[in-house]
């Protein structure tokens, strides 16, 4: 998998509406590389390794190595557009990044052993799908793992419930207590009280 976080681009000069219709007619995908205080760069990339990569869950939370002209640069994913109905990617906008500055990004949340919570009758409902964080590049995780274990029916975890890795900021939690927004509910059987009380707390926050 490694492979699919290298990719190699070709510097473009030929820029416009017209210029990038004619890369995407030869399987082309244009894009954009800037941050990291330097100028931005005019890209072109193939679309067959481009759309392979982005299948892939941590190819969106993954320092990526672009190799500009054969000069590696670090960077990270900013924004992808879409073909509408096509599997097409149509442009893409890298950010470098710097190993001494914190980036921000967004990075997806596995919910694991489910089972535990499922077995005392609980009805899991998730809340949210990924976690905004800020961290060093170095301390990008592809993901954030939330273990239900031992969670009990009736009861939210939220972000100040979730273990992060060492490093790693959330970005909400960094906006005050009421920011701490909830997570994932063990909700208990439909018409038991506890499930009310649950489903009253998930709608407050």
């Amino acid at each position: 998998m490694t492979d699919l976080f290298t990719l190699d681009a070709e510097v473009r000069t030929d820029l416009g509406k017209g210029a990038s219709r004619r890369l995407r007619h030869n399987n082309k995908v244009p894009a954009i590389l800037y941050g990291a205080g330097e100028e931005p760069v005019s890209l072109t990339l193939a679309h067959n390794k481009v759309f392979r990569a982005q299948e892939e869950e941590a190819f969106y939370s993954h320092i990526l190595t672009i190799n500009v002209d054969g000069k590696p640069v670090k960077a990270v994913i900013k924004d992808m557009q879409r073909h509408p109905f096509k599997p097409m990617i149509m442009h893409l906008d890298f950010l470098r990044v710097d190993d001494n500055k914190a980036i921000h990004k967004t990075v997806p949340v596995h919910f694991v052993n489910e089972r535990f919570v499922v077995k005392k009758g609980a009805i899991i409902a998730h809340h949210i799908s990924d976690i905004d964080i800020t961290c060093l590049p170095a301390d990008l995780p592809e993901f954030i793992e939330v273990d239900l274990t031992e969670m009990e029916v009736g009861q939210t975890l939220h972000l100040s419930d979730v273990k992060l890795p060492k490093g790693v900021s959330s970005v909400e939690l960094g906006k005050g207590a009421d920011h701490d927004h909830a997570v994932v509910t063990a909700n208990a059987p439909k018409g038991s009280s506890s499930d009310d009380e649950a489903d009253e707390e998930a709608v407050a926050e």
